[in-house]
Protein backbone atom coordinates (compact mmCIF):
# COMPACT_ATOMS: atom_id res chain seq x y z
CA UNK A 1 0.00 0.00 0.00
CA UNK A 2 1.31 3.45 -0.91
CA UNK A 3 0.67 5.15 2.40
CA UNK A 4 3.22 7.15 4.32
CA UNK A 5 2.92 7.91 8.02
CA UNK A 6 4.57 11.26 8.59
CA UNK A 7 7.08 12.26 11.21
CA UNK A 8 5.32 15.39 12.39
CA UNK A 9 6.74 18.70 13.43
CA UNK A 10 6.62 19.54 17.15
CA UNK A 11 3.14 20.56 18.26
CA UNK A 12 4.26 24.13 18.93
CA UNK A 13 5.56 24.46 15.37
CA UNK A 14 2.36 22.99 13.93
CA UNK A 15 0.30 25.52 15.89
CA UNK A 16 2.35 28.39 14.49
CA UNK A 17 1.79 27.08 10.97
CA UNK A 18 -1.95 26.60 11.50
CA UNK A 19 -1.40 22.97 10.52
CA UNK A 20 -2.07 19.43 11.62
CA UNK A 21 -0.46 16.15 10.68
CA UNK A 22 -1.88 12.87 9.44
CA UNK A 23 -1.41 10.01 6.97
CA UNK A 24 -0.31 10.76 3.41
CA UNK A 25 -1.64 8.58 0.60
CA UNK A 26 0.61 8.37 -2.45
CA UNK A 27 -1.61 6.64 -5.03
CA UNK A 28 -5.35 6.94 -5.81
CA UNK A 29 -5.89 3.18 -5.52
CA UNK A 30 -4.82 3.29 -1.87
CA UNK A 31 -6.50 6.55 -0.86
CA UNK A 32 -9.80 5.14 0.47
CA UNK A 33 -13.48 5.91 -0.05
CA UNK A 34 -13.26 9.68 0.32
CA UNK A 35 -10.70 10.23 -2.42
CA UNK A 36 -12.86 9.62 -5.54
CA UNK A 37 -15.56 11.92 -4.11
CA UNK A 38 -13.15 14.84 -3.85
CA UNK A 39 -12.75 16.80 -7.07
CA UNK A 40 -14.38 19.23 -9.47
CA UNK A 41 -17.99 19.21 -10.68
CA UNK A 42 -19.35 21.11 -13.68
CA UNK A 43 -21.77 20.89 -16.59
CA UNK A 44 -22.05 22.65 -19.97
CA UNK A 45 -24.19 25.77 -19.74
CA UNK A 46 -24.54 25.60 -15.96
CA UNK A 47 -24.28 28.85 -14.01
CA UNK A 48 -22.63 27.07 -11.09
CA UNK A 49 -19.67 24.74 -10.58
CA UNK A 50 -18.24 23.07 -7.51
CA UNK A 51 -15.07 21.87 -5.85
CA UNK A 52 -15.37 19.17 -3.17
CA UNK A 53 -12.58 18.92 -0.59
CA UNK A 54 -12.08 15.80 1.54
CA UNK A 55 -11.46 16.53 5.22
CA UNK A 56 -11.18 12.96 6.52
CA UNK A 57 -13.66 10.64 8.21
CA UNK A 58 -16.32 11.05 5.52
CA UNK A 59 -16.49 14.82 5.99
CA UNK A 60 -16.24 17.25 3.07
CA UNK A 61 -16.40 20.90 2.18
CA UNK A 62 -18.53 21.80 -0.84
CA UNK A 63 -17.27 24.98 -2.50
CA UNK A 64 -19.97 26.33 -4.82
CA UNK A 65 -18.61 28.72 -7.46
CA UNK A 66 -20.48 31.03 -9.80
CA UNK A 67 -20.46 31.21 -12.69
CA UNK A 68 -17.72 28.60 -13.26
CA UNK A 69 -14.51 26.95 -12.05
CA UNK A 70 -11.32 29.03 -11.81
CA UNK A 71 -9.71 29.29 -15.24
CA UNK A 72 -7.90 31.58 -17.66
CA UNK A 73 -6.88 34.06 -14.96
CA UNK A 74 -10.50 34.55 -13.88
CA UNK A 75 -11.66 33.96 -10.32
CA UNK A 76 -15.33 33.00 -9.81
CA UNK A 77 -17.54 35.94 -8.88
CA UNK A 78 -19.08 34.23 -5.84
CA UNK A 79 -17.88 31.46 -3.54
CA UNK A 80 -20.00 29.63 -0.95
CA UNK A 81 -18.62 26.91 1.35
CA UNK A 82 -20.90 24.30 2.95
CA UNK A 83 -19.90 21.34 5.13
CA UNK A 84 -21.22 17.85 4.34
CA UNK A 85 -21.05 14.26 5.62
CA UNK A 86 -21.06 10.91 3.85
CA UNK A 87 -24.04 8.67 4.56
CA UNK A 88 -23.50 5.29 2.98
CA UNK A 89 -22.71 5.81 -0.69
CA UNK A 90 -23.71 9.46 -0.85
CA UNK A 91 -22.68 12.77 0.69
CA UNK A 92 -25.25 15.31 1.90
CA UNK A 93 -24.64 19.05 2.15
CA UNK A 94 -26.81 21.75 3.67
CA UNK A 95 -26.23 25.30 4.85
CA UNK A 96 -26.43 28.94 3.75
CA UNK A 97 -29.72 28.10 2.02
CA UNK A 98 -28.02 25.45 -0.15
CA UNK A 99 -29.07 21.82 -0.27
CA UNK A 100 -27.20 19.16 -2.26
CA UNK A 101 -26.59 15.42 -2.55
CA UNK A 102 -23.55 13.83 -4.18
CA UNK A 103 -23.60 10.22 -5.40
CA UNK A 104 -22.17 8.21 -8.32
CA UNK A 105 -20.13 11.14 -9.62
CA UNK A 106 -23.09 13.52 -9.81
CA UNK A 107 -23.93 16.49 -7.59
CA UNK A 108 -27.59 17.58 -7.49
CA UNK A 109 -29.27 20.31 -5.51
CA UNK A 110 -30.23 23.97 -5.42
CA UNK A 111 -28.48 27.09 -4.22
CA UNK A 112 -29.76 29.76 -1.82
CA UNK A 113 -31.66 31.52 -4.63
CA UNK A 114 -33.44 28.30 -5.57
CA UNK A 115 -31.35 27.79 -8.72
CA UNK A 116 -31.17 24.03 -9.36
CA UNK A 117 -27.96 22.38 -10.50
CA UNK A 118 -26.89 18.98 -11.81
CA UNK A 119 -23.13 18.71 -12.09
CA UNK A 120 -20.87 15.86 -13.18
CA UNK A 121 -17.48 15.06 -11.68
CA UNK A 122 -14.76 16.09 -14.12
CA UNK A 123 -10.97 15.94 -14.23
CA UNK A 124 -8.99 18.80 -15.74
CA UNK A 125 -5.41 18.29 -16.89
CA UNK A 126 -2.76 20.84 -17.77
CA UNK A 127 -2.22 21.35 -21.52
CA UNK A 128 1.56 21.24 -20.97
CA UNK A 129 1.50 17.97 -19.00
CA UNK A 130 3.87 15.48 -20.59
CA UNK A 131 4.84 17.85 -23.41
CA UNK A 132 8.04 17.04 -25.26
CA UNK A 133 11.09 19.19 -24.47
CA UNK A 134 11.57 22.00 -27.00
CA UNK A 135 14.78 22.34 -29.01
CA UNK A 136 17.69 23.40 -26.84
CA UNK A 137 16.11 22.23 -23.61
CA UNK A 138 18.33 20.89 -20.82
CA UNK A 139 16.55 17.92 -19.25
CA UNK A 140 17.24 17.92 -15.52
CA UNK A 141 14.97 15.00 -14.67
CA UNK A 142 12.75 12.65 -16.66
CA UNK A 143 13.06 9.37 -14.77
CA UNK A 144 16.09 8.27 -16.80
CA UNK A 145 18.14 11.48 -16.87
CA UNK A 146 18.78 12.78 -13.36
CA UNK A 147 20.53 16.09 -12.88
CA UNK A 148 19.65 16.35 -9.19
CA UNK A 149 21.21 15.39 -5.90
CA UNK A 150 18.20 13.81 -4.26
CA UNK A 151 16.14 10.64 -3.88
CA UNK A 152 14.16 8.83 -6.57
CA UNK A 153 11.36 6.73 -5.13
CA UNK A 154 10.32 3.23 -6.20
CA UNK A 155 7.90 4.68 -8.76
CA UNK A 156 10.65 6.65 -10.49
CA UNK A 157 9.58 10.07 -9.14
CA UNK A 158 11.96 12.64 -7.67
CA UNK A 159 11.21 13.33 -4.04
CA UNK A 160 11.14 16.81 -2.53
CA UNK A 161 14.44 17.79 -0.98
CA UNK A 162 16.46 17.70 -4.22
CA UNK A 163 18.89 20.26 -5.65
CA UNK A 164 20.01 20.47 -9.27
CA UNK A 165 23.71 19.89 -9.91
CA UNK A 166 23.73 22.68 -12.50
CA UNK A 167 23.30 26.36 -11.71
CA UNK A 168 21.43 28.78 -13.95
CA UNK A 169 20.61 32.42 -14.58
CA UNK A 170 17.76 33.45 -16.90
CA UNK A 171 15.70 30.39 -17.81
CA UNK A 172 12.37 29.07 -19.01
CA UNK A 173 11.51 26.17 -16.69
CA UNK A 174 8.94 23.39 -16.98
CA UNK A 175 8.25 20.95 -14.16
CA UNK A 176 5.50 18.60 -13.09
CA UNK A 177 4.59 17.93 -9.47
CA UNK A 178 2.10 15.92 -7.44
CA UNK A 179 0.96 16.55 -3.88
CA UNK A 180 -0.10 13.61 -1.67
CA UNK A 181 -3.64 13.06 -0.43
CA UNK A 182 -3.62 14.13 3.23
CA UNK A 183 -7.30 14.50 4.14
CA UNK A 184 -6.85 15.02 7.88
CA UNK A 185 -4.03 17.57 7.56
CA UNK A 186 -4.53 21.30 7.28
CA UNK A 187 -2.72 24.45 6.26
CA UNK A 188 1.02 24.27 5.63
CA UNK A 189 1.10 20.58 6.63
CA UNK A 190 -1.00 19.48 3.64
CA UNK A 191 1.25 18.62 0.68
CA UNK A 192 3.87 21.31 1.28
CA UNK A 193 6.99 21.84 -0.83
CA UNK A 194 8.33 24.67 -2.97
CA UNK A 195 10.27 25.40 -6.14
CA UNK A 196 13.23 27.63 -5.28
CA UNK A 197 14.58 29.39 -8.36
CA UNK A 198 18.33 29.83 -7.92
CA UNK A 199 17.71 28.66 -4.36
CA UNK A 200 16.47 32.24 -3.76
CA UNK A 201 12.86 32.73 -4.83
CA UNK A 202 10.09 30.27 -3.93
CA UNK A 203 7.05 29.38 -5.98
CA UNK A 204 4.97 27.61 -3.34
CA UNK A 205 3.78 24.02 -3.78
CA UNK A 206 0.87 23.02 -1.52
CA UNK A 207 -2.42 21.14 -1.62
CA UNK A 208 -4.52 24.31 -1.91
CA UNK A 209 -7.32 22.70 -3.89
CA UNK A 210 -10.61 24.56 -3.35
CA UNK A 211 -9.10 27.38 -1.27
CA UNK A 212 -9.23 31.08 -2.10
CA UNK A 213 -5.54 31.41 -3.06
CA UNK A 214 -2.89 33.24 -1.05
CA UNK A 215 0.80 34.09 -1.12
CA UNK A 216 1.58 31.03 1.02
CA UNK A 217 -0.59 28.66 -1.00
CA UNK A 218 -0.01 26.80 -4.25
CA UNK A 219 1.13 29.16 -7.00
CA UNK A 220 2.00 31.91 -4.56
CA UNK A 221 5.38 33.63 -4.56
CA UNK A 222 5.99 32.87 -0.91
CA UNK A 223 4.93 35.82 1.29
CA UNK A 224 5.25 38.18 -1.70
CA UNK A 225 2.31 37.69 -4.10
CA UNK A 226 -0.82 35.56 -4.27
CA UNK A 227 -1.64 33.91 -7.60
CA UNK A 228 -4.13 35.89 -9.69
CA UNK A 229 -6.30 32.78 -9.68
CA UNK A 230 -6.06 29.56 -7.66
CA UNK A 231 -5.44 26.89 -10.30
CA UNK A 232 -4.59 24.09 -7.86
CA UNK A 233 -5.98 20.72 -8.95
CA UNK A 234 -6.93 17.99 -6.44
CA UNK A 235 -4.15 16.10 -4.65
CA UNK A 236 -2.59 13.16 -6.54
CA UNK A 237 -3.33 14.92 -9.85
CA UNK A 238 -0.19 15.80 -11.80
CA UNK A 239 0.19 19.57 -12.14
CA UNK A 240 2.54 21.84 -14.07
CA UNK A 241 4.51 25.02 -13.56
CA UNK A 242 5.81 26.80 -16.65
CA UNK A 243 8.04 29.60 -15.45
CA UNK A 244 9.86 32.42 -17.27
CA UNK A 245 12.57 33.64 -14.92
CA UNK A 246 14.84 36.65 -15.39
CA UNK A 247 17.61 36.83 -12.80
CA UNK A 248 18.42 39.99 -10.89
CA UNK A 249 20.97 42.32 -12.49
CA UNK A 250 23.99 43.79 -10.70
CA UNK A 251 26.30 46.69 -11.46
CA UNK A 252 30.09 46.57 -11.54
CA UNK A 253 30.24 47.25 -7.82
CA UNK A 254 28.05 44.22 -7.09
CA UNK A 255 24.95 46.20 -6.13
CA UNK A 256 21.58 45.07 -7.48
CA UNK A 257 20.50 47.33 -10.33
CA UNK A 258 17.34 45.44 -11.41
CA UNK A 259 15.16 42.97 -9.48
CA UNK A 260 14.57 39.42 -10.56
CA UNK A 261 11.33 39.00 -12.52
CA UNK A 262 9.03 36.02 -12.92
CA UNK A 263 6.08 34.94 -15.07
CA UNK A 264 4.26 31.77 -14.00
CA UNK A 265 1.67 29.59 -15.72
CA UNK A 266 0.06 27.07 -13.34
CA UNK A 267 -1.65 24.23 -15.19
CA UNK A 268 -1.56 26.36 -18.32
CA UNK A 269 -3.13 29.46 -16.75
CA UNK A 270 -1.21 32.72 -16.22
CA UNK A 271 -1.05 33.46 -12.48
CA UNK A 272 1.94 35.90 -12.31
CA UNK A 273 2.78 38.26 -15.17
CA UNK A 274 6.33 39.67 -15.24
CA UNK A 275 6.32 40.12 -11.47
CA UNK A 276 9.27 41.98 -9.93
CA UNK A 277 10.66 40.14 -6.90
CA UNK A 278 11.75 42.44 -4.05
CA UNK A 279 14.35 39.96 -2.85
CA UNK A 280 14.82 36.40 -1.62
CA UNK A 281 11.70 34.73 -0.23
CA UNK A 282 11.32 32.53 2.83
CA UNK A 283 14.58 30.68 3.45
CA UNK A 284 16.07 31.75 0.11
CA UNK A 285 19.78 32.41 -0.33
CA UNK A 286 21.07 35.97 -0.57
CA UNK A 287 20.99 37.67 -3.95
CA UNK A 288 24.29 37.85 -5.83
CA UNK A 289 25.45 37.95 -9.48
CA UNK A 290 26.43 34.27 -9.50
CA UNK A 291 23.86 31.74 -10.75
CA UNK A 292 22.61 29.07 -8.35
CA UNK A 293 20.81 25.70 -8.60
CA UNK A 294 17.10 24.86 -8.65
CA UNK A 295 15.95 23.51 -5.27
CA UNK A 296 12.80 21.47 -4.55
CA UNK A 297 12.04 22.20 -0.92
CA UNK A 298 11.61 19.40 1.60
CA UNK A 299 8.83 20.36 4.01
CA UNK A 300 8.28 16.92 5.58
CA UNK A 301 5.52 15.99 3.11
CA UNK A 302 5.92 13.38 0.32
CA UNK A 303 5.53 15.72 -2.67
CA UNK A 304 7.09 14.29 -5.86
CA UNK A 305 8.30 15.75 -9.16
CA UNK A 306 8.91 14.59 -12.71
CA UNK A 307 9.77 15.99 -16.17
CA UNK A 308 11.91 18.95 -15.12
CA UNK A 309 13.72 20.91 -17.81
CA UNK A 310 14.95 24.39 -18.60
CA UNK A 311 15.74 26.41 -21.69
CA UNK A 312 18.14 29.34 -21.65
CA UNK A 313 16.57 32.31 -23.44
CA UNK A 314 17.91 33.59 -26.75
CA UNK A 315 20.66 36.16 -26.10
CA UNK A 316 19.57 39.74 -26.64
CA UNK A 317 18.34 42.80 -24.77
CA UNK A 318 14.87 41.30 -24.27
CA UNK A 319 14.29 37.57 -24.33
CA UNK A 320 11.02 36.49 -25.93
CA UNK A 321 8.39 35.21 -23.51
CA UNK A 322 6.85 31.79 -23.88
CA UNK A 323 3.56 31.75 -25.81
CA UNK A 324 0.49 31.14 -23.65
CA UNK A 325 -0.47 27.47 -23.40
CA UNK A 326 -3.87 26.23 -24.59
CA UNK A 327 -6.76 25.78 -22.17
CA UNK A 328 -7.02 22.95 -19.66
CA UNK A 329 -8.28 19.64 -20.97
CA UNK A 330 -11.46 18.38 -19.30
CA UNK A 331 -12.62 14.76 -18.99
CA UNK A 332 -16.06 13.91 -17.56
CA UNK A 333 -16.02 11.02 -15.09
CA UNK A 334 -19.61 10.84 -13.91
CA UNK A 335 -21.12 7.35 -13.77
CA UNK A 336 -24.61 8.83 -14.08
CA UNK A 337 -26.63 7.47 -17.02
CA UNK A 338 -30.04 9.16 -17.04
CA UNK A 339 -31.45 7.16 -19.98
CA UNK A 340 -30.56 3.71 -18.67
CA UNK A 341 -29.97 3.81 -14.93
CA UNK A 342 -27.75 1.04 -13.61
CA UNK A 343 -29.39 -1.37 -11.20
CA UNK A 344 -27.93 -1.73 -7.74
CA UNK A 345 -25.93 -4.84 -7.03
Amino acid sequence: MNLRLLHCLPLASLALLGASCGPAYLEPADAGRDYPIQGEYAAPGAKLAAQVIALGGGEFDLVMLAPDLPDAGREPETRTVVRGQRRGDSVHFSGSGLLARLANGRLLGHDASGLPFELDRIERTSPTLGARPPPGAVVLFDGTTNGFDGTIDERGFLEAGATSRASFGDARIHLEFRTPFMPTSRGQARGNSGVYLQGRYEVQVLDSFGLEGAANQCGGIYEVAAPSVNMALPPLAWQTYDIDFRAARFDDAGARSEPARITVHHNGVLIHDDLALPGPTGQGAEEAPAPRPLTLQDHWNPVVYRKIRLVAPTPGPTAPRAPPPPRLHTVVHSTHRPATPRARR
